[in-house]
């Protein structure tokens, strides 16, 4: 363990952490936290003020993102009619119910697969990418809409809460204090016949085994995100200032046009939450093409090439289009590189004899669609020039 420049910790020097003056300040299972995730056997690692922010503030994400559960419970009544039946993925439930679900499934395997090579390091930080990145920063902001909408069918409180159980013991050997407390605040508010113990150190570890892979349903959420990042970045580039609480594209003409191919009909159902969450609620219109758009280019109008679709955004403020030019050169380089790379992989000997044929499969995929996105942003710049 190092100081911040990398140097070796030493009295003389005064560069030492006291570590309980540290526990003190950040909390015993954030310094768990900073000392191991990402980290590699063997290796130094420098502990900085960063680090144990980091991880002072996922341990209060994960308070936060429990008390919204815990909040949101109905009674135990109500509650213990859905039943602990969704180990399972049934075709029923919602896009993002079976997204998180599968996602939450693939977590748990790679998790285990690392635990047993001793990559206890990766291993967290997988778990920590899934509770922030995806559970809490994506499911959980759908399901707050969900919950406020008084024409939702399906709740997403059974999920809600089986994904966040599952969560914390997953991630209970890394993190033990802020997982106990939390997994037994959440089992008070639990009907009696849902599976539980006297404390989570005994409870049985998480098993993939019971809950399906969705690939379809990652798709279809993996591009609302992508649609939603796009519109926030276009927002961020060009500075919009705010002008109301949640709102960011400030002129009422403001328009938004989706085409994501086979899946448009699917993403246009979600209208709602990408305008919602893209902070363009005020756009007065979110309109789904059935087709590319191939309009003239004009200072009012922005085309941005997603891996699988295309988002365009019409605003009577002006583009500046030496700007859009710069971008766009930018994300050619980004794409040449990312074709390039994944060229390099797929004429690799001993990735292809030693990949799982679905990995290669995965990886031939992905790049078409790096090739065709490469091919729409050169069509783009032209149109530009």
């Amino acid at each position: 363990i190092r100081d911040e420049k990398g140097e070796k910790m030493s009295k003389v020097k005064g560069n030492v952490l006291n570590p309980i003056d540290t526990l003190e300040k950040y909390g015993t299972d954030a310094l768990r936290f900073a000392l191991s995730t990402g980290t590699a056997p063997g290796n130094d690692i420098k502990l900085t003020s960063s680090r144990l922010e980091a991880g002072r503030n996922f341990a209060n994400k994960l308070w936060n993102a429990t008390r919204f559960v815990i909040r949101s419970l109905p009674s135990q009544e109500e509650l213990a009619s859905a039943g602990p039946e969704l180990k399972l993925s049934p075709p029923t439930l919602p896009i993002e119910d079976r997204w998180i679900l599968s996602r939450l499934s693939r977590t748990i395997s790679s998790v285990a697969s690392l635990a047993e090579d001793f990559q206890f390091g990766e291993a967290q930080k997988q778990i920590h990418d899934f509770l922030w990145g995806e559970f809490c920063d994506w499911y959980i902001e759908i399901a707050k809409l969900r919950l406020g909408s008084a024409k939702e069918a399906v709740s997403p409180i059974p999920v809600l809460i089986y994904v966040l159980e599952t969560s914390l013991r997953l991630l209970h050997p890394y993190m033990p204090f802020i997982t106990e407390e939390l997994w037994q605040n959440l089992n008070k508010h639990l009907p009696r016949r849902w599976p539980a113990t006297e404390s989570i150190m005994v409870a049985p570890y998480p098993d993939a085994a019971g809950i399906v892979a969705d690939p379809q349903a990652e798709q279809i959420m993996e591009s609302i995100i992508e649609i939603i990042h796009s519109i926030r970045n276009a927002r961020a580039q060009r500075k919009t200032e705010r002008v109301t609480s949640g709102s960011w594209f400030e002129l009422s003409t403001t328009k938004v046009q989706i085409y994501a191919g086979k899946l448009t009909p699917i993403i246009a159902t979600y209208s709602e939450a990408i305008l919602t969450l893209s902070r363009a609620s005020r756009a007065r219109t979110m309109a789904f093409l059935s087709s590319r758009y191939h309009g003239q280019l004009d200072e009012n109008t922005l085309v941005l090439e997603l891996k699988e679709a295309q988002v365009v955004i019409t605003m009577e403020s002006t583009v500046d289009r030496e700007a859009e030019r710069k971008r766009l050169h930018r994300e050619i380089d980004q794409s040449q590189a990312q074709v390039a790379r994944l060229e390099a992989r797929l004429t690799d000997t001993a990735f292809l004899t030693k990949a799982p044929p679905a990995i290669v499969a995965k990886e031939k995929n992905n790049l078409a669609l790096r090739k065709d996105k490469l091919e729409r942003l050169k069509q783009q710049l032209n149109r530009f020039n």
